[in-house]
């Protein structure tokens, strides 16, 4: 895992088609811009923890 620290207005791009961009900052909170292919799902964590639990609990 990389760590990064960025100020609103820095962002980082993953694979050359995926710009995550910190747009607001305030005590602890950040808002995130993420520009990526339409192809590529974008997905908060807690969904995909529970998507992920889901299924194993169907397997």
């Amino acid at each position: 895992m990389l760590v990064l620290g960025r100020k609103p207005g820095e962002y980082v791009v993953i694979n050359d088609n995926i710009k995550v961009k910190v747009v607001k900052s305030n005590k602890g909170d950040l808002r995130l811009a993420i520009d990526a292919p339409k192809n590529v799902p974008i997905v908060r964590g807690e969904v995909y923890e529970t998507n992920m639990k889901s299924q194993q609990s169907v397997k």
